[in-house]
């Protein structure tokens, strides 16, 4: 979702065609703070976001640091089915 502002004033149809509810295995990965996207991952769902100040060091090193790596959004993927 490259904007959360644009997708809210979409109709409610289309949210409901892109976040169907009846999905509730979800996870969201948000790169910087996770405030607000509980409302996508919804109560069963997960959210990985930065809930610290961030680091300065390279991508890879910072991405491990945070748990934004495949293997992480995997974890949480399978967290979230079981």
């Amino acid at each position: 979702m490259p904007c959360r502002e644009l997708f809210e004033e979409q109709t409610q149809a289309y949210r409901d065609s892109v976040l169907p509810p009846s999905i509730t295995a979800r996870v969201t990965v948000e790169e910087a703070s996770p405030i607000g996207w509980d409302r996508y991952a919804g109560p069963k769902g997960k959210v990985l976001g930065m809930d610290t100040f961030g680091l300065s060091a390279p991508l890879k090193v910072v991405s491990e640091h945070f748990g934004f790596t495949p293997e992480k959004v995997a974890e949480a993927a399978k967290a979230v089915l079981d």
